[in-house]
């Protein structure tokens, strides 16, 4: 509790301890006032925005150079890349195999992606864009690697006169359920299958793991928390009496040409904003770089191998000044306003997700140092809610894949951030790292592993405090 239930928060748990209360019942006169700071999550860079626009605005504090080459960043985003030989130049060498055309193709006015069928109109059967699938196969000695004829990534889309890997098929079951109350609800279980493979068949075992295009605003000030934020929560936690133990991933970012602590991505596979960048731009778009200048073409897959390249002189298909402004548009993507934080309700709710434990993991704030290289990130208090750490979920979230340090019941905790606005920028409200959840309180009750407590307590809550928490969470 020593990040989250602080000062005001303190206030509360006494009056509760004092009055007996149980985990369902919050006195109004305990709701604490909110510091005036947490309207603007990211500081000075905060926009005041809602509807479909919300998560593309430039932060609020760059300067006139900044939102020059925040535009040009923009650009490259969002504007499809083009089959080589081409004569656009500097946007030609998609694929040979792709999942999407740009990145904007999985983060749709860099929101949050959806499984294809959960879309108002989509069919079962349509094939996935923001929604990839990680494969691999343990080897002998027990660490996983690519699987041979697949790789380390199922691709779905190709250019011409090469054959796109396969299809997808998702199909859910329902888990029904009831709240201590006897309100009932049902969770959905997703399962995958891999049907027209075009190279044979995939090695027996295979381990896969579902990971969803999350949105992008705040992703800068990710690479800004400090190592020693991250490790204290490490620390912190560590002393604690319940189950809750987060750890950091460990990967070689080739950026700094080092092993770092992981940040981004859903199990903290990669080391920085640049890392996680140039890994997409490869794996997704096919798009070669200087740290990642292969193609993603098996040995099994020749056509893949002989297709035509983008990139000037036989050189990456996105050259480093180019990758830098996406980059710098990545990284300055404005964090918007919360929305009614003085709400009553919104308040209890706040007080709730503290006394249930969620604040140990979603940490809310931090200060960021003056060191980042994008001024505009610089000295300022931000509200992510997360601590960057990975922790067991629990079997219900497994994908039993592992990912570096990360095991296959382990993910890193989600920032939550903008997460009420994904329903106005991307019109659907589906969460986790499979968007199996179709709302904010189906995300809550996949919780177990460490954090199963504290779904234990909102299971016990009655209906007035569960919407107090969603609005809560919402209001983020």
């Amino acid at each position: 509790m020593q990040f989250a239930i602080q000062g005001r928060f303190q206030r509360v748990l006494l009056a509760l301890a004092l009055a007996g209360a149980s985990a369902g019942l919050l006195a109004w006169a305990s709701v604490p006032t909110p510091d005036p700071s947490e309207e603007k999550p990211g500081g000075d860079t905060t926009v005041f925005e809602v509807g479909l626009n919300a998560f593309s605005f430039p932060a609020a504090n760059l300067d006139e150079a900044g939102r020059t080459k925040f535009a040009i960043g923009n650009s490259f985003f969002r504007r499809n890349w083009v089959e080589a030989p081409s004569s656009t130049a500097a946007r030609d060498g998609l694929g040979p195999l792709f999942i999407a055309r740009s990145c904007g193709g999985c983060h749709t006015q860099d929101g949050r992606g959806a499984p294809p069928n959960t879309f108002k109109h989509g069919l079962s059967d349509e094939q996935p864009i923001a929604l990839l699938f990680r494969l691999s196969v343990m080897g002998a000695d027990g660490k996983p690697f690519p699987e041979p004829t697949y790789g380390d990534q199922f691709t779905n889309s190709s250019v011409q006169d090469v054959k796109p890997e396969g299809k997808v098929r998702i199909r859910y079951t329902e888990l029904p359920g009831k709240f201590a109350d006897g309100t009932p609800y049902s969770l959905r279980q997703p399962s995958y299958q891999f049907t027209n493979l075009n190279y044979g068949p995939m090695q027996p075992h295979t381990m896969v793991s579902p990971r969803i295009a999350q949105q992008m605003p705040g992703v800068g000030f990710l690479d800004t928390i400090s190592e020693a934020d991250i490790l204290a929560n490490v620390q912190q936690q560590a002393g604690r009496s319940d189950a809750i133990r987060g750890m950091v991933n460990r990967v070689y970012d080739p950026f700094a040409g080092k092993e770092v602590i992981g940040r981004f991505g859903w199990k903290a596979n990669t080391g920085s904003l640049a890392h996680q960048s140039a890994a997409a731009f490869n794996g997704d778009i096919g798009i070669t770089s200087e740290h990642f200048p292969a193609e993603n073409c098996s040995p099994k897959q020749k056509n893949c191998l002989a297709a035509p390249r983008g990139g000037v002189n036989s050189g990456p298909e996105i050259d480093n000044r180019t990758l830098d402004q996406v980059i710098h548009y990545e990284a300055t993507l404005a964090v918007a306003a919360r929305r009614n934080y003085n709400d009553i309700d919104v308040r209890r709710g706040q007080a709730l997700f503290a006394q249930a434990q969620c604040a140990v993991c979603h940490r809310p704030s931090y200060t960021t140092d003056g060191t980042s290289p994008f001024p505009a990130l610089r000295d300022q208090k931000i509200y992510p809610y997360t601590d960057m750490l990975l922790h067991d979920m629990g079997k219900g979230l497994a994908d039993n894949r592992p990912d570096g340090l990360a095991n296959g019941q382990q993910w890193r905790t989600q920032p939550l951030w903008g997460l009420g606005l994904v329903p106005d920028v991307n019109d659907h409200s589906f969460l986790l790292h499979d968007g199996r959840a179709r709302n904010t309180l189906e995300a809550i009750l996949w919780h177990g592993g460490e954090a199963d407590a504290a779904r234990q307590q909102v299971l016990k809550m009655p209906k007035a405090d569960r919407d107090a928490l969603v609005k809560f969470v919402n209001s983020l």
